[in-house]
């Protein structure tokens, strides 16, 4: 997931709502994400923030699934609770909580999908406690307007582990043997007080995410960002923060080695296949047009279309090399994907080769629709298909990104733009798939094709009768190539964006060229110039430039 602290959204909204206003709208959406069936599994998913199993940590005897935290207001409750979990948030305080605010964070508390830490002061502070205990895994009363006998009391009376909430400048009235949570402290005050208590819980209003990995390596079982915090940092601090302490402790990464490889061999054959489909389909349109099965089909040769309609062979030479150049762009993503993702322990980029793949193989499917079986499109499957299983049917070792520290802040913000590009980019590919495969299955053709044969549908389905439907069969087709290959590059958009991976740009930079180059050149050559239905080519091979201009530094600037 993107980066708050230089996403290139936050300037915007920070200008038009207000900083605060920015983080709350972006809560909010993310909760109510995190409501819909599935939500949290696709926040999770998609911004690749779920924790890794070594992240875990007891807090207080509490098992949490990282160590990076929040602590928030009652008022940020509802949201915090829903949102933060799925972003990698492994530990929540809400509070401090008081008579008249309990009731209300009483529901927010039942939908908590994390552990959360009630805070609690004053007089009114066992009381409070001792209603909401159930639904909170620990108590920190706050020694500030308390008295520091109540913490012995306080656990005695609602059987949950308690904390003594102090400020750096208070933490000598905390008792010892007593946890704290020590508010602003420092790696220093950390290293002072360790001894004296068993565990620290540090909250911070400091974004940097080195400074959380050094107050772990002093000896802080967790840190939550506050508020403030998290205004400056944003969202995706806490998966970041979980990643510098386990790089700081050295457990980031697991040996890459066990990664099997037949996954990534399969996956390597899996795009070379895609490839030399691609090849062979241009070659067939630029040479004969019709193999012999579809002049079977067809009843006719390839000298009886021209008499046809003059433009019917160069429409077909057009829609087949547009095809063939997606298909190999997409063999393009998917050999990197293999070779330098999953042959790399990249969980990502498997998960990517899998969302793209359960697209597209599909679409072979669409031949039902038109009662005509391609034998090399059903050949050309059944070889592929079974090195995609074996591509994806494992987990990769999992391997995790290092954190960027940012060393350059105006070459990640220009690559944070260039980042959200690429999505658009990707996203465009998966509706434009889906809008011509739709055209395919139904009207066959859009206005601008039938003015450049100057002819009309009901002509052609006159003409020949099978012809339509041959026509179809290769739209819809081409619609479900492009679609996979959108999701393709969405993901390798949202999850491959990281400073110094090369690949990455240079993988981009080649699936767009072949992708692109194709599907202008062939326009350009049968004379279908058509600007209005040559714009999203125009506009999808500007964008990927500005992309790529944009991430270029941040890719390939040696590191």
């Amino acid at each position: 997931m993107p980066d708050w602290t230089y996403h290139p959204l936050r300037r915007p909204m920070e200008l038009a709502l207000g900083r605060r206003r920015a983080l709350r709208l972006a809560l909010a959406v993310v909760a109510g994400l995190a409501r819909v069936p599935g939500g949290k599994a696709i926040l999770a998913g998609f911004g690749n923030t779920q924790p890794p199993e070594s992240a875990r940590v007891r807090v207080a005897g509490v098992l949490c699934a990282a160590p990076a935290g929040a602590s928030v207001s009652v008022a940020k409750a509802g949201d915090s609770l829903r949102a933060m979990p799925p972003l990698g948030a492994g530990l929540i305080e809400v509070g401090p909580v008081n008579r008249k605010s309990a009731p209300r964070l009483a529901a927010a508390l039942r939908a908590r999908t994390c552990p959360a830490v009630l805070r609690v002061r004053g007089n009114d502070a066992i009381a409070v406690a001792s209603d909401l205990a159930p639904l909170v895994s620990a108590i920190v009363l706050d020694l500030d307007g308390s008295d520091p006998a109540t913490l012995a009391g306080l656990g005695a009376v609602i059987g949950r582990p308690v904390l003594a909430g102090v400020t750096v400048r208070d933490s000598g009235a905390a008792p010892p043997g007593f946890g704290l949570v020590l508010r602003d402290g420092g790696v220093e005050d950390v290293k002072r007080l360790k001894d004296r208590h068993p565990e620290i819980v540090v909250t911070t209003s400091n974004p940097s995410i080195d400074l959380a990995a050094d107050l772990v390596a002093a000896g802080a079982r967790a840190v939550l960002a506050t508020q403030d915090g998290l205004v400056a940092a944003g969202p995706a601090w806490f998966h970041r923060a979980t990643i510098a302490i386990l790089e700081g402790a050295g457990s980031l990464n697991p040996d890459a080695s066990s990664t099997p490889r037949l996954a990534w061999l399969a996956g390597v054959g899996l795009g070379l296949g895609m490839i030399a489909g691609g090849v062979g389909a241009a070659a067939v349109a630029l040479g004969p047009v019709l193999l012999p099965y579809d002049a079977s089909y067809l009843r006719l040769d390839p000298s009886t279309l021209g008499r046809l309609n003059p433009e019917l062979i160069h429409f077909l030479q057009h829609d087949r090399i547009t095809l063939a150049g997606t298909m190999v762009a997409l063999g393009i993503l998917y050999t990197s994907l293999s070779w330098s993702g999953i042959r790399q322990g990249r969980v990502w980029a498997r998960n990517a080769l899998l969302a793209s793949g359960v697209v597209g193989f599909p679409t072979l499917f669409y031949f039902f629709g038109f009662h005509y079986v391609e034998p090399v499109h059903v050949a050309l499957a059944v070889v592929l298909l079974p090195l995609f299983v074996l591509a994806v049917w494992r987990r990769p070792s999992l391997r995790f990104e290092l954190p960027d520290r940012d060393e350059r802040p105006r070459e990640r913000h220009l690559a944070l733009i260039g980042q959200l590009v690429m999505v658009a980019v990707g996203i465009g590919f998966i509706l434009g798939g889906a809008t011509i495969s739709y055209v395919g299955l139904t009207s066959v053709f859009v206005p601008s094709d039938l003015d450049f044969m100057r002819t009309s549908a009901g002509s052609l389905a006159g003409a020949n009768g099978r012809l339509l439907g041959f026509i179809a069969h290769d739209r819809a087709g081409f619609g479900g190539a492009l679609v996979s290959t959108g999701v393709a590059v969405l993901l390798l958009g949202a999850w491959g964006w990281h400073r110094g991976e090369r690949w990455v740009w240079w993988t981009i930079a080649a699936a767009g060229l072949a992708g692109f180059g194709a599907a202008i050149a062939i326009h350009v050559w049968v004379g279908y110039t058509d600007f209005f239905h040559l714009a999203p080519v125009y506009a999808g091979s500007l964008l990927t430039v500005i992309s790529l201009a944009l991430a270029r530094p941040y890719f390939l600037r040696r590191t």
